[in-house]
């Protein structure tokens, strides 16, 4: 059987972490920082977990990831 692939897009964008949980950064962050509250600013720092459902998903385009 050939390999599966891993979509690029994804490799990219999403790391696992050892539980095999799916970690992404924050969204709304990369542009419009002017019209955002500072709260907003301070709670999107770093990255966060994806619920279940998004998850399983993103497993399906990284095949070899967990």
């Amino acid at each position: 059987m050939p390999k599966m692939k891993t979509k690029s897009s994804a490799k990219k964008r999403f790391k696992f972490t050892a539980t095999g949980k799916v970690k992404v950064a924050q969204a709304g962050k990369r542009h419009g920082m002017i019209k955002r509250h500072a709260k907003f600013i301070r709670d999107a720092r770093g990255t966060t977990v994806l619920c279940d459902s998004d998850a399983k998903i993103v497993k399906k385009y990284m095949p070899y990831s967990r």
